[in-house]
This record gives structure tokens, C-alpha cells and sequence, in this order.
């Protein structure tokens, strides 16, 4: 189905923990998982990488790197060319969970949360976009939403002359709760994010540089300008 399109939720106290350690500590740290009862509260309803995989995939990236003296890890991070995507390990350490969606069918989500088509893949991820997806979700109820995305899901099927006969296509059946159940957890996300001062959501795309992930002051690249 191609690739996802990720929200991340971030805990901002608990990745600047991480950023003010020591770049050793932090290495030994992971090693030992000395960290694992810092990483917030994992949310049932999203997505979460298992401590032992996170841990894994920064270390491995942190193995590839040269680090001179003793800088804390922000200070790493902003000396090393690539210092995103260590910063992004981190974002998923830090993270209580994350909606992640096949990038084709995010835009369904959003028309309907905008009542407007998004024009092409580049504003499905655009901070203009988002913004106006979480304002407008934000505060509105799963049902109502999920009750929205199905219709119009099923109203493109019956515009391309498809079946919704599920004796014909016993797909229909899964996908219609799959749509459900997607977006259902994107308002959850949305709320979960715009209820919690502590949490930040940053946008991303699966095998998208690191550096473009996050918008604002919050893109990956613009953080390590701090």
C-alpha cells in the first residue's frame, strides 16, 4: 500500500532529559536500559517501538558516530552532519505512542477533516495543513468523524462504479473498519496532543530524511539551530 504518514507524539520533558545527558551516558545507558522507566506512559490506542528496539536503532546509529570530548547530546547532535536523525531516535524514545496511517489513505482523513481535497502529497504533510487538521479536530468526537470518513469513503467507491457488496469484494468488510478504526485514533492523537501542554505532535514520513521532519521551531533541522 505504499508508504505511512506518522504522527508522533513527543514528551518535550522527557527528550530534553535525554538531550541534556552526557553523549556517553546516554550510551551506556541504552546499553543497560537504565532508561526504560523514563520513557513516558505508552498509549494503548497508538503505536509504540518495544524499549529493546528503540534502544537498538539508536545505538546502532550512535556506533556510526565520532564524538570528541565529553558535550551533552544536544551538543553532539548539533556538531554531527545528520544529528536529526539521532534526534529522531530520541523523539521515539520520548514518545507515549504515535497514529500512523498508509500515506493513500491519509488523504481521505484529511479531506474530510478540511471538507477540502488536499491538492498533492506534499501538502499532506505541510505545517498549513496540519494545523488546520488538528484545530478542526481537536474537541470533535470519534464517532462523528469516523462516521464521516466511512460515508465519503463509500461515496468515492460508488463514484469509480465499485461495489460496496461485500458477497462480491470481501474486502470491503476490513477496510471499512480500517478506516474506522484510523480515524477514530487520529482524533484520539489529535486530542491526546492538543490536551497535554507536555506533549508535542510531529509530522513525518516513513524513509523521510530527518531533517524534514516536525514543522516550525519543531522541524528536526531548525531544533538543532537552538
Amino acid at each position: 500500500m505504499g508508504l505511512e504518514m506518522v504522527l508522533l507524539l513527543v514528551d518535550k520533558p522527557a527528550l530534553q532529559r535525554l538531550l541534556d545527558l552526557p553523549w556517553q551516558d546516554l550510551h551506556s545507558g541504552m546499553e543497560s536500559g537504565a532508561f526504560r522507566g523514563q520513557r513516558p506512559a505508552s498509549n494503548s490506542r497508538l503505536k509504540r517501538l518495544f524499549d529493546i528496539d528503540v534502544e537498538a536503532e539508536l545505538l546502532d546509529w550512535m556506533e556510526t558516530c565520532e564524538i570528541e570530548g565529553k558535550p551533552t547530546v544536544f551538543e553532539a547532535l548539533k556538531q554531527l552532519r545528520g544529528g536529526e536523525e539521532g534526534l529522531l531516535h530520541l523523539m521515539h524514545f520520548a514518545s507515549p505512542g504515535a497514529w500512523e496511517v498508509w500515506e493513500g489513505r491519509g488523504f481521505l482523513y484529511l479531506d474530510v477533516a478540511l471538507g477540502a481535497s488536499v491538492p498533492h502529497v506534499d501538502a499532506l504533510y505541510s505545517e498549513e495543513t496540519w494545523s488546520d487538521v488538528s484545530n478542526r479536530l481537536t474537541g470533535l468526537s470519534e464517532d462523528e468523524f469516523a462516521t464521516s470518513v466511512c460515508l465519503d469513503w463509500m461515496e468515492r467507491r460508488k463514484a469509480l462504479g465499485e461495489t460496496l457488496d461485500e458477497k462480491e469484494d470481501p474486502k470491503i468488510v476490513p477496510t471499512y473498519e480500517a478506516h474506522d478504526r484510523a480515524s477514530r485514533t487520529l482524533v484520539h492523537a489529535i486530542n491526546t496532543w492538543k490536551g497535554n501542554e507536555d506533549l508535542v505532535g510531529i509530522i513525518g514520513r516513513e524513509h523521510l530524511r530527518a531533517a524534514e521532519w516536525g514543522h516550525g521551531p519543531w522541524n528536526l533541522a531548525a531544533f538543532l539551530q537552538r
